[in-house]
């Protein structure tokens, strides 16, 4: 679905990721930890072809298609799609108008997806204005719900989101990343095997990982990855000893040659 080939990432003068490598199958759901600044969310950003965001080396990869320069709209297209930690307010723009553009072409039933995120009351209000980081996070997902995409980028969907939003939240990621599975696949290996729909999450809390069938995870640290290991041990690890054990991680990632 997704590989990323010794990636290189400046913002301005200063570079962010270097040498990023990274791989995700269909249906695989990959979680991304690491500290404040390490260069997480300039991943998801470069991904998605932001133009802040100048590869000075290497290559994305999508289905196939090498994107590494491709507009964002054509990654859209293509069935990549993001929910944004701080997405920006749009004046004059309708959330539900937004939504059915999220189609890409297909016929949408706004009012139907938006019960379903408890969102019917917001689709007349201009896109995240005056919403709650709750309401915010819910409008994120009702638009991904709309375009069906292949890959789905989430940065810190638990950010600004209280227990009982965190609840709806995490459910319907889930569904989003278990996509639409024939009712004969009973479990979970069976319900993946089936979907191809597949994710990247970064978290710092770990809360989404009581929701999200989760299959790998990697540590990022001063733009390298490093720590790769079941996400739910890596969330262990550094609640107990920090950063510090992924810091020497790397440091002999890097003396072997990565």
């Amino acid at each position: 679905m997704l590989e990323i080939r010794d990636l290189h990432v400046c913002i301005g003068d200063v570079e962010v990721l270097k040498g990023i490598n990274l791989h995700i199958r269909p249906g695989e759901t990959f979680i991304l930890f690491g500290p404040n600044g390490s260069g997480k969310t300039t991943l998801l950003m470069t991904l998605m072809g932001f133009a802040n965001y100048k590869v000075t080396q290497g290559q994305i990869l999508f289905k196939g298609h090498d994107i590494t320069n491709a507009p964002m709209y054509e990654r859209a297209r293509l069935g990549m799609g993001m929910s944004f930690q701080r997405p920006p307010t749009i004046h004059g723009l309708k959330t539900g108008h937004l939504v059915r553009m999220c189609g890409r072409g297909r016929e949408v039933d706004v009012e139907g997806l938006a019960q379903r995120v408890n969102f019917d009351r917001f689709l007349e209000r201009d896109v995240n204005a005056g919403f709650s980081g709750g309401e915010i996070k819910r409008s994120e997902l009702l638009q991904l719900m709309a375009q069906q995409p292949d890959l789905v980028l989430f940065d810190e969907p638990e950010s600004g989101v209280d227990l009982e939003n965190m609840s709806l939240i995490g459910q319907t990621a889930r569904q989003l990343l278990d996509g639409i599975a024939p009712a004969s696949c009973a479990s979970i290996k069976q319900r993946k095997a089936a979907c191809k729909t597949a994710g990247l999450i970064i978290t710092h809390t770990g809360y989404i990982l009581e929701y999200v069938n989760a299959d790998r995870g990697q540590v990022m640290y001063d733009g390298h990855l490093c720590c790769e290991a079941r996400p739910r041990d890596i969330l262990e690890h550094i609640g107990k000893h920090g950063y510090q054990e992924c810091l020497r991680c790397l440091d002999s990632d890097i003396k072997g040659g990565l």
